[in-house]
């Protein structure tokens, strides 16, 4: 049922609704300024989200600068449908596509891990040796998923004896689905976890939790089932009035969450989990467990001296003003995406207004502007609830809800036309993004 406080619009009108706002978003970025002439060298670390949808806009507002990417990836990976994939509704290649594919002429792409980073002498070097030489900086190299850190589970593992890991990649996201089908079908103990450390999307664990959820009303099985959420604190999710929605939904649901547990290890054999909270380590017995790693910068990031040296230093984001995600010490180097130590933003939709900020300091560091571009922490998070039905979450640093569609689209009430934003809007944004267009 839709709120009787929101307006009443029929399906065609929220088809129109997210169609338009798909154009908007690619039509976005078409009024451009000039391009600057300059012969400046420009590297960014990483072709993920933030380094390709970057590479596409400086190239659009600089004439002549020397811009070159370091990322061995072949593949791009469109990490907001791993969620998607791990619950049968796509399949492993919907987030699948080439690296190349995205970027523009006039580029240097190198194929290899950047292997070091000298920010006194500004140099990158790569695993072959190869030394670049920079005026800027940018690095954009996503974040390591610690899976090491959870005693007793290797990759290998997912898929097989009820354990799920849909972070690790679009062929392991559907190989959870394959050990969370069975369960779907068969009931028992579910587990869904979440790690202590920051980390990307953090309304994914949610998410699934909420999917599996349905997938075992539709298969007439949730009567067989017990679904425990771990959450790694006293909270279900950053932002309060957003935790106090999803606890109602849970309680709901019959979902029942655990508070300061982190996952210790497993057992998979035994099929156990064992917790570390606040009373000492406590072990679960468990049918399905979905496991997600503590999560930190590469080690290229922290033994550079780019990270924080007073907060998050089992992490090692990189120490970043929060407004214009510029390092604090090195003027030249900028933070961007996974990797920034802000408070929020690990979200392809945080990127999305990061990359324009980034830009602009850049662009007016060349052309002797000042820079007029802002981050205030955005990050939005559609959070599926059902198949078919989600919330569209947004916010700011200061925990604000800040709707993209105010009056429209009520954040906190599960809507289908919330689910379409997820389900199809999202990607097209998205991929518009990619190409510097939104």
């Amino acid at each position: 049922m839709y709120s009787s406080h929101s307006p009443q619009i029929g399906r065609r009108g929220f088809l129109g609704l997210a169609a338009g706002a798909t154009v908007l978003a690619a039509s976005s970025g078409e009024a451009r300024a000039a391009s600057v002439k300059t012969n400046a060298k420009i590297v960014i670390i990483g072709a993920g989200a933030g380094g390709t949808a970057l590479v596409n806009r400086l190239v659009d507002r600089l004439d002549g600068a020397q811009i070159t990417l370091i990322d061995p990836r072949k593949e791009h990976l469109y990490q907001p449908g791993l969620t998607l994939v791990a619950a049968g509704l796509k399949s492993a290649d919907y987030v699948v596509s080439e690296t190349t594919d995205w970027l523009p002429k006039g580029v240097t792409l190198i194929a290899e891990k950047a292997a070091a980073i000298d920010p006194e002498a500004k140099t990158v070097a790569t695993e072959s040796g190869q030394t670049l030489s920079y005026d800027f900086l940018v690095v954009a190299p996503g974040l390591i998923l610690d899976h090491d850190a959870i005693e007793g589970f290797s990759l290998d593992m997912v898929g097989e004896n009820g354990i799920g890991a849909l972070y690790a990649g679009p062929q392991y996201a559907a190989a959870t689905w394959k050990a969370a089908s069975k369960f779907a079908d068969e009931g028992g103990q579910g587990i869904f976890t979440r790690p202590g450390t920051e980390m990307k999307c953090a309304g994914a664990p949610l998410k699934h939790a909420f999917l599996i959820d349905d997938r075992l009303r539709r298969a007439g099985n949730r009567g067989k089932a017990k679904i425990t959420y771990g959450a790694h604190d006293s909270a279900l999710f950053g932002v309060p009035i957003v935790s106090e929605k999803v606890r109602m939904i849970f309680e709901d649901r019959g979902i029942d969450p655990v508070y300061n547990h982190t996952v210790k290890g497993i057992d998979a054999g035994a099929k156990r989990v064992t917790f570390n909270t606040p009373d000492g380590e406590q072990e679960m017995d468990y049918d399905y467990i979905h496991l997600i790693p503590p999560q930190r910068a590469p080690e290229v990031i922290r033994q550079s001296g780019l990270s924080w040296a007073d907060k998050w230093t089992d992490q090692g984001w990189v120490e970043c003003d929060m407004a214009t995600l510029q390092h604090l010490r090195y003027p030249d180097i900028w933070a961007l995406g996974d990797v920034a130590g802000v408070p929020k933003g690990k979200t392809a939709a945080s990127v999305k207004w990061q990359v324009p900020v980034i830009e602009d300091q850049i662009v007016s560091a060349i052309a002797g502007t000042d820079p007029t571009e802002i981050y205030g922490g955005y990050t939005s998070c559609p959070m599926i609830t059902k198949i078919g039905r989600a919330m569209l979450v947004e916010f700011d640093y200061n925990n604000n809800l800040t709707p993209s569609f105010p009056g429209i689209i009520p954040p906190l009430e599960e809507l289908w036309i919330s689910w379409l934003m997820e389900d199809v809007a999202l990607k097209a944004t998205y991929n518009a993004m990619l190409r510097g267009k939104a």
